[in-house]
């Protein structure tokens, strides 16, 4: 009982990390039609950014500025880079995104060097918020969900029920259109990128501070961000909160289990012998490959995702 609870909430901790970071991503191709490459180099901007803040101001007044200073930094990525590049196709949106990331990354081994930063959150957030057959379990990382859970329910509210929402995906659908009826639309899509990377901000500023922030953070989640993306469905915000659960509590129970990849195929009538190479195998050291094992089947049985209207 104690490992499944705590398998749980630590499932359900990384899940909701993963849903902050890549709903960002969902919003920009959702509205957009770009798959941005330097998502998670944004998110780790935010780590360092909350990082150099923090030291001058506190945690709360960086978790305030970090995203606005990434978001600031996605506007101008979108209107002097992305733009001009927009026109030439996805292929060539997915190159410059990706030089976009090697540049950041660059730049933040230039300034705050190789190592690890001391970057962690408040001593308030610190304390234990409850205790479970003797073991604490940190504020900070309930504080993570309600952020998590708050963003969610936000953004669907904003795309869904506002008049900003609406201009927004008309502007994706019938751009011209909208343009007729006097919306700037391509300040709308510059607005939607910065909006977008300031979420990947505010994903850095939590997840600096939960996990390590380093200059190999945006690699660490950056591919599993575009899984949960694929997996959710491309531009479904519900399908993104969903397989960011999904993907969450299958790595955690995973990990968490004490058992072989031969004890979990005799559930299935596959017997393997515990001495051969297959038979040793622990479940916890192929869980780094399930999220992508779930991609690759996703892709070969619903490649629109388990939400998404769009074709992967």
């Amino acid at each position: 009982m104690e490992t499944f609870v705590f398998s749980t909430l630590n499932g359900t901790l990384y899940g909701l990390l993963l849903f902050m970071l890549s709903s960002g991503l969902t919003l920009i191709f959702s509205m957009m039609g770009v798959l941005n490459f330097a998502h998670a180099s944004f998110y780790m901007l935010g780590a360092y950014f909350a990082y150099a803040i923090g030291a001058r101001t506190g945690f709360w007044g960086a978790m305030f500025l970090a995203p606005i200073l990434v978001g600031a930094i996605g506007a101008l990525v979108e209107r002097f880079g992305l733009r001009n590049v927009h026109k030439h196709g996805h292929v060539a949106e997915l190159l410059f995104t990706f030089g976009i990331a090697f540049l950041i990354e660059e730049i933040v081994k230039l300034i705050w060097g190789r190592n690890p930063v001391p970057y962690s959150p408040p001593a308030i957030l610190q304390q234990p918020l409850f205790t479970l057959w003797g073991t604490q379990y940190p504020a900070f990382r309930v504080f993570m969900m309600v952020v998590a859970v708050l963003m969610f329910i936000a953004l669907f509210l904003l795309l869904k029920r506002t008049r900003v929402g609406l201009i927004v995906q008309a502007a994706l659908t019938f751009p011209h259109m909208v343009g007729h009826l006097g919306h700037n639309v391509p300040l709308v899509f510059m607005g939607v990128f910065a909006v977008g990377c300031a979420m990947a901000g505010l994903a850095g500023v939590i997840g600096g501070a939960l996990l390590v922030t380093e200059p190999a953070m945006a690699l660490t989640l950056g591919p599993i961000v575009f899984v949960v993306v694929v997996v959710g469905g491309m531009g479904s915000l519900g399908g993104a909160f969903v397989a960011a659960m999904l993907i969450g509590l299958v790595q955690t129970f995973a990990v968490a289990v004490d058992a072989s990849l031969a004890d979990l195929l005799a559930r299935f009538g596959i017997a393997v012998s515990n001495r051969s190479d297959l038979g040793r195998i622990t479940l916890a050291q192929v869980a780094p490959m399930l999220p992508f094992l779930l991609l690759v089947l996703v892709l070969i049985f619903r490649p629109r995702g388990l939400m998404g209207a769009r074709e992967s």
